[in-house]
């Protein structure tokens, strides 16, 4: 319980799609906030896309037009859908959300333990 698990990362080509998954591993009440964040070799882990509770999202200027970050309240799921992928793109993506484990509780923090995503040129 409290665990998130991410899926969908691969190896594509550029200027393929790629459709990323963050879900809690066992039965919570709800997710709060969740952003997606990616971290490529010999560089800081930066913020990608991130959405409210409310729906509100928010993009990194590289990736603005590109992904699209949703969720699915009824699946406690939030997704990623990346397309026209670069090179650039390259990097472990790791999902960070506030989940509240019971009715009443107190939000609280997680990270995933990431997934890889590959573009070729």
């Amino acid at each position: 319980q409290g665990q998130l698990v991410e899926s969908g990362g691969g190896l594509v080509q550029a200027g393929g799609s790629l459709r990323l998954s963050c879900a809690p591993s066992g039965s919570i009440f709800r997710v709060d906030a969740v952003g997606w964040y990616r971290q490529a070799p010999g560089k800081q882990r930066e913020l990608v896309a991130r959405i409210t509770s409310g729906g509100s999202t928010s993009y990194a200027d590289s990736v603005k037009g590109r992904f699209t970050i949703s969720r699915d309240n009824a699946k406690n799921t939030v997704y990623l859908q990346m397309n026209s992928l670069e090179p650039e793109d390259t990097a472990i993506y790791y999902c960070n959300a506030d989940l509240r484990l019971s009715r009443g509780s107190f939000p609280r923090n997680y990270w995933g333990q990431g997934t890889q995503v590959t573009v070729s040129s």
